[in-house]
């Protein structure tokens, strides 16, 4: 009986084994890495400049003088009855300027201490952060109550007495923006007194004139505008805040 399958005949002997493995194309995975140059290493310092200004916000309101300005700031302009004058973006705008001049020293100290030699290739960069942190620590430390400092150095179990050189920032800057707040509401309290004298006056005034419709913010606006202006309001606010900072 013939096959029903048409089976095709072998036309040609199959290949040795041998032969297939020197065809076979080399499976093998090489991975090259660069080489640490000059280059590479000046991106490493623009990587962290730019991170640095990612969190520079956040530099600027924990670690500067710039939350006691606005406080104080925002607290006059409230006393004197002006909530929205002068703007946010002024009140903001001084804070940052006068923050600038009364951090100048510090500024000054950090860029010469590191931020130099870092960039003339002297130091490294961990270097440079720790060289950088000097000044800065001086200037937190000068501005920052006791009360607050021991609360944090207690809460971090960190063991008191302890060197100035070693108070660990996450400690020393939380310490330093509770004491800027104090001394800006202490501030602001001050500004206040004056103002309340005269709310309180005026408003005396008009109950014994029987005008008791009248508001009495809208009658005292005035003469608070007018004790302000005549006091140089601005000059003893300002003087205030720089001579706080010695």
């Amino acid at each position: 009986m013939s096959d029903p399958f048409d089976r095709p005949s072998n036309a040609g002997t199959a290949p040795d084994d041998d032969e297939e493995a020197e065809d076979a194309p080399d499976a093998s995975i090489s991975v090259d890495f660069p080489e640490v140059t000059e280059n590479t290493s000046n991106s490493v310092v623009i990587i962290l400049l730019l991170t640095v200004l990612s969190i520079a916000p956040s530099l600027l309101v924990l670690c500067t003088s710039f939350t006691r300005i606005v406080i104080v700031l925002s607290l006059t302009r409230n006393a004197l009855g002006l909530p929205t004058v002068p703007p946010q973006q002024v009140v903001v705008g001084l804070s940052i300027f006068l923050t600038l001049f009364i951090m100048g020293p510090t500024l000054s100290e950090m860029k010469e201490v590191a931020l130099d030699p870092l960039l003339a290739g002297e130091i490294t960069t961990g270097d440079a952060l720790d060289a950088a942190q000097v000044p800065l620590r001086e200037f937190l430390l000068a501005h920052t109550r006791e009360g607050e400092l021991e609360l944090f150095l207690d809460a971090s179990d960190t063991p008191t007495p302890i060197a100035r050189d070693e108070v660990p920032l996450n400690a020393l800057v939380p310490a330093f923006v509770l004491s800027e707040l104090k001394s800006g509401f202490i501030i602001g309290f001050v500004i206040f007194v004056p103002f309340l004298i005269i709310d309180l006056v005026v408003s005396a005034v008009l109950m014994a004139l029987g005008m008791m419709m009248l508001p009495p913010s809208f009658v005292s606006l005035p003469f608070k505008l007018l004790l302000f202006v005549m006091l140089d309001g601005w000059m003893l606010v300002v003087g205030t805040l720089l001579t706080s900072y010695g």
